[in-house]
């Protein structure tokens, strides 16, 4: 069982395992209270997150009831998305350093040259282009619970630490100004990926192979928690990865490229987004590629984002025959 501490925020969904079934949980400080649907005023979480009603639960957050010690449960992942979307070259910091490596290879180009020049690309991305998005496969969201097996077919299986967004009421062409009232809270989300399947070898032109890299089973590690929108400002949390104790990732969403009203704005004019499904913001650098260093049976992911909470990944390497 992975304990966690104590929810830095004033109180946060979660849902715990209860013998073979899982059940939807308060969190306040170090405890946990089991939530029904007469509590939430709605037939389950996803229906619950499209009232958006969190004056119900902060109510219940400050009562008295069947509370008990967060650490004598097993959390899983706190949403059940049914649409995952994920962002990709979203962290400027990111970005620059991943076009002036790029750029920095050509012998008439020196590095601050490169980062200059990449930088007022960045700058002009943000201005006139668009966020770029690709879907994962929901049945990958699991808790940090489940240990990450690391399939044998690769050993280039890369982290990607992201704050996730979790949609409230229904999501179609909403504009920025409105699409922060369609956000019900927050999460972290691992965005595991196998670099070596990132991008077609049998035929280049294609591109991008992303149903292969990013959707083994388990390769989207959520939660422990879901904190209401009206308790975090996503515009600016620390984002911090430590794989064995060794900090990799160290960044603030106030780098996004896009924003997180841009992003939702963006990804509802193609379809709707529901309620309860998750959006990721995009990973900060400090991934494995960068490191050179990817992920092995018995390493330790530890990630976290301010006011969230922490996930704890164990990595297993897969068993073959």
């Amino acid at each position: 069982m992975t304990s966690h501490p104590q929810l830095d925020n004033r109180f946060a969904l979660a849902r715990f395992r209860d013998g073979d079934t899982v059940r939807l949980g308060l969190v306040a400080g170090a405890s946990i209270r089991p939530l029904t649907a007469d509590d939430l005023g709605a037939e389950d979480l996803n229906a619950f997150l499209a009232t958006g009603d969190w004056d119900r639960i902060a109510a219940l957050a400050d009562s008295d009831g069947p509370w008990r010690p967060l650490d004598e449960v097993e959390l899983t992942a706190p949403v059940e998305p049914r649409q995952v979307l994920q962002t990709g070259a979203n962290y400027r910091e990111h970005v620059i350093e991943l076009v002036a490596s790029g750029l920095s290879a050509n012998p008439d180009t020196n590095l601050e040259e490169a980062r200059d020049l990449a930088a007022r690309m960045m700058d002009e991305r943000r201005e006139n282009g668009a966020p770029y998005f690709f879907i994962g496969l929901p049945a990958c969201v699991v808790g940090d619970d489940v240990p990450l097996v690391l399939p044998a077919v690769s050993d280039t299986h890369d982290w990607e630490l992201e704050l996730a967004v979790v949609i409230g009421r229904e999501t179609f062409r909403v504009s920025r100004d409105e699409a922060l009232d369609h956000v019900a809270g927050y999460t972290i989300v691992n965005d595991i990926s196998t670099r070596e399947f990132t991008f077609r070898k049998d035929m280049k032109e294609i591109g991008s192979d992303w149903y292969r890299s990013k959707n083994s089973p388990g390769f989207l590690p959520t939660g422990p928690f879901l904190v209401p929108a009206p308790l975090v400002d996503g515009s600016s949390v620390d984002v911090r990865l430590e794989l064995n104790g060794e900090v990799k990732q160290d960044a603030n969403t106030s780098d996004l490229l896009f924003d997180i009203p841009a992003l939702i704005s963006a990804a509802s004019q193609t379809h709707p987004l529901l309620p309860g499904d998750l959006l990721l913001t995009g990973s900060p650098a400090g991934n494995g590629q960068h490191w050179k260093r990817f992920l092995k049976g018995g390493d330790v992911m530890t990630g976290s984002i301010a006011g969230l909470g922490t996930q704890v990944v164990r990595c297993v390497a897969e068993e073959t025959a």
